[in-house]
């Protein structure tokens, strides 16, 4: 199995995986839709859901960005480059993406 077969099926896994999380959200939000029978419980219910499906976004986002990078590196790799294909630009976002990252990490 070559690179790009693997990075495919990357891709692959991580479109599978939101769609398994869309569905989970779905039946989440269904067997939790009895429990709201007033405007307390979907004050106290909607944040947590609101807050799953942010977490959600935020780890796909992750995902492709390492998926987009290991791309990257692999091209610059089979071109020789050492720069990983990353332009300045790239590089800094990169490096704030991981300062942000790191910072909630020692936060929690």
């Amino acid at each position: 199995m070559d690179f790009s077969s693997k990075l495919e099926g990357l891709f692959d896994e991580i479109h599978d995986k939101q769609k398994k999380r869309d569905m989970q959200l779905m039946g989440l939000v269904s067997e939790l839709k009895p429990y709201m029978t007033d405007i307390g419980d979907a004050t106290l219910l909607v944040p947590l859901i609101a807050k799953y499906m942010d977490l959600a976004v935020k780890n796909d986002d992750v995902l492709v960005k390492l998926a987009s990078l290991v791309y990257k590196a692999a091209a610059a790799e089979a071109s020789g480059e050492d720069s990983l294909g990353l332009s300045d630009e790239e590089r800094k976002q990169l490096m704030d993406e991981f300062n942000k990252l790191d910072n909630q990490i020692d936060g929690d």
